[in-house]
């Protein structure tokens, strides 16, 4: 005979909460909600994204579960880096004066290009991308003046970054693999076009123009990176605000990575909730004048940076 107590530990809920699922009146909302007492987490339960994420968002809409809470499976624990060594005086008086090494070269460009004598620890720190990074003597200096131009950028002229700065930046273009000039100039090129593609987008959100902070700017780079248009984008903040009474950027980007899952990346698509046809590209700009900006943008930066580079090796030679 069947029983409602099966044998085991219990799983108890509130009053409350049963009632809340009752009134919810949803199957999948009432699986998740028992997944996540037993488990306390929606990893495990074989459902397609989209569907436990359905369920999720209606558990948090009615105070289920909580508003942090992701149906995204956990990203698996990334190896922890290995420190890089401890140089002493005695390594970087080596470097400089071996006369088979570029590492003298480039720290004389980086003093020239920051206009000040490198301290000891600045070495220390110019030697640490050489050596423990291993990262080429033109892709440092294509870093050096990237993070140059950017400060200058943001504070006006004459300002300039800390080496500690362009280590953090250095230690970013390894993570992602930028050892080679070719993918140093790739990757600028699209961090120039980025750069007035946030302008785009706080506009599109009705925020007014101001710095993006860097989890900002990831999850622009990846909704431009996915191929949404500004449509698209506008129908997700719109979407964003009328569930969560105001912007709300983690919100937004769960909408914006459903959509990309279905292939939806148009308001038309969007609307008719069909595939959309064209191959998922990177967004364009929002208008032909803006394109022809950025990209003269990007043309003049590079051509400096291969002029500056070109100089070194003059140099170095």
């Amino acid at each position: 005979m069947a029983q409602l107590l099966m044998p085991g530990s219990v799983v108890a809920m509130t009053d409350q909460a049963a009632d809340r699922l009752l009134k919810l009146d949803s199957g999948d909302a009432a699986l998740l909600y028992l997944h996540l007492l037993r488990w306390g987490t929606p990893d495990g339960l074989r459902w397609p994204e989209d569907r436990k994420q359905r369920a999720l968002d209606q558990l948090k809409e009615h105070g289920l579960a909580p508003a942090a809470l992701s149906a995204a499976p956990a990203a698996p624990a990334v190896p922890a880096e290995a420190p890089p060594p401890e140089y002493g005086a005695e390594d970087i008086t080596a470097a400089l004066s071996d006369p088979a090494s570029t590492f003298p070269a480039l720290a004389d460009e980086v003093e020239r290009r920051l206009g000040k004598k490198l301290t000891a620890n600045d070495l220390k720190i110019l030697y640490t991308l050489y050596d423990h990074l291993a990262l080429p003597t033109e892709v440092i200096f294509l870093l050096v003046n990237w993070c140059v131009e950017e400060m200058e950028r943001k504070y006006g002229p004459g300002r300039k970054p800390f080496l500690s700065q362009i280590r953090r930046e250095g230690f970013v273009w390894a993570r992602k693999g930028i050892d080679t000039v070719e993918a140093a100039e790739r990757y600028l090129q699209t961090l120039v076009r980025l750069r007035g593609r946030g302008a785009e987008v706080l506009r599109l959100l009705d925020i007014p123009p101001r710095p993006l902070v860097e989890r900002e700017k990831n999850y622009i780079a990846a909704w431009d990176q996915m191929g949404f248009d500004d449509e698209a984008l506008r129908a997700a903040y719109e979407r964003t605000v009328m569930k969560k009474q105001s912007m709300d950027w983690s919100y937004m980007n769960g909408i914006l990575r459903r959509w990309h899952e279905k292939g939806l990346h148009t308001l038309a698509a969007i609307q008719a909730g069909d595939r959309d046809p064209r191959p998922v590209q990177a967004a364009a700009p929002s208008s032909p004048a803006a394109a022809s900006r950025e990209a003269e943008q990007a043309r003049e930066d590079m051509e400096r940076m291969r002029r500056l580079m070109e100089q070194m090796k003059q140099r170095e030679g």
